[in-house]
C-alpha cells in the first residue's frame, strides 16, 4: 500500500521540486500558480500522501532523539549507572540495570512504585538506580533537600525513607518528609542543620542537565540498558526489555 502512495506521488514530487529549484529559465508567475493550482488539486484527490509524509517526518524526529539518547548514554555512562549519590534497590551486581529518574511528588512515579516493587520481587538479578529529578515545584525541592540529608546521616535508612515518602498518596512537603524521616528514627535536629549546612544544590543541578541531555523533560523517565524510556510502562513492557538485554544483549533486538 504504502509502495503505490510512493509511485502515485511522483508528480507531486516532481512539481514540488520543480517549485524548489526551478532550472535555468525559471518559471513565471502564471506557470508558478497553474503548478500551485496542480499540487494542491493533487493533494485534495490524495490527501494520504500528508498521513506518509507525516509518517516519514515522525521517524526522522524519533531516530534524531534516539541517536541523542544514545550518544548521551556513551557519554556520561558513570554519571547515570554509578553516581555515589543515587539509592540503588535490588541486587547491586544484578546482570540488568534500570535507571529511573523520579520526583516524589510525581503522581506517575506513585503508580510505578508498585511496578518497580513487582520487579524487585520476581527477578532477583535487576540493579534499580533512582535519580532524584524534583521538577514539580517548591513542595519537590524541599522534599528531595530532605531526602538528600537522610542519606547523608542515615544512608542505611535512605531506602526506606523513599518507600515511606513515595508509598504516601498526598502530595508531599518538607514537613511532611521531615515527619517520616523521624518516624524512622533519624534527629530532626541533625537533619536540619544537614539541610543548611549541606545543601544539595549542585547534585540536583547535575541530575536536571543529565536528564535533558537524555531527551527526558519529565518523571519517571527510564534508562534500560542502552535504551531511553520516558514515561510511565507497565510490568509487562520492562519484562520484554530485561528478556531482550539477556538475550541479545539490547533492550530491542
Amino acid at each position: 500500500m504504502r509502495k503505490t502512495a510512493r509511485l502515485a506521488a511522483a508528480p507531486f514530487l516532481g512539481a514540488a521540486l520543480l517549485l524548489a529549484a526551478p532550472p535555468a529559465g525559471a518559471f513565471s508567475d502564471a506557470e508558478k500558480k497553474e503548478i500551485g493550482e496542480i499540487v494542491k488539486q493533487y493533494l485534495i484527490e490524495n490527501p494520504e500522501i500528508m498521513l506518509e509524509v507525516q509518517d516519514a517526518l515522525e521517524e526522522k524526529i524519533a531516530e534524531a532523539r534516539n541517536q541523542q539518547a544514545r550518544t548521551a548514554l556513551d557519554n556520561n555512562r558513570e554519571a547515570i549507572f554509578e553516581s555515589p549519590v543515587d539509592l540503588v534497590l535490588g541486587n547491586p551486581k544484578g546482570d540488568v540495570t534500570i535507571v529511573e529518574f523520579f520526583d516524589y511528588n510525581c503522581g506517575y512515579c506513585k503508580q510505578s512504585l508498585g511496578t518497580m516493587t513487582e520487579l524487585l520481587g520476581k527477578d532477583k538479578n535487576i540493579r534499580f538506580v533512582l535519580k532524584e529529578w524534583p521538577i514539580l515545584g517548591p513542595d519537590s525541592d524541599a522534599t528531595h533537600r530532605v531526602s538528600d540529608a537522610v542519606r547523608k546521616v542515615a544512608p542505611e535508612k535512605y531506602g526506606d525513607f523513599f518507600m515511606r515518602v513515595m508509598s504516601a498518596q498526598s502530595r508531599t512537603n518538607e514537613d511532611k518528609a521531615i515527619d517520616a524521616a523521624v518516624s524512622l528514627g533519624i534527629d530532626e535536629a541533625t537533619l536540619r542543620r544537614t539541610m543548611k549546612d549541606s545543601p544539595n544544590d549542585a547534585t540536583q543541578a547535575a541530575t536536571h542537565q543529565l536528564a535533558l541531555t537524555l531527551g527526558f523533560n519529565g518523571t519517571p523517565a527510564y534508562i534500560v540498558g542502552d535504551e531511553t524510556l520516558p514515561g510511565a510502562y507497565g510490568i509487562d513492557a520492562f519484562d520484554r526489555k530485561i528478556a531482550n538485554l539477556r538475550g541479545c544483549g539490547k533492550a530491542t533486538c
